[in-house]
């Protein structure tokens, strides 16, 4: 019986992740530039009372 180990690329499997993070990241920030800012705080209270955070 022999067994054979696989040795995965450091590189190739460090950079997907960071890249997902990065390109995220800059979404999140683009979208709540452009968003007005009553409708940010909407969506965080309406997010605050459906997971049973105390907001008030």
């Amino acid at each position: 019986m022999t067994t054979k180990t696989l040795k995965a690329s450091a590189a190739g499997t460090s950079v997907i992740p960071a890249l997902f993070a990065v390109v995220l990241g800059l979404g999140i920030i683009t979208l709540t530039g452009h968003v007005q800012a009553s409708a940010l705080h909407d969506a965080a209270h309406d997010v605050r009372h459906a997971t049973g955070f105390p907001c008030h």
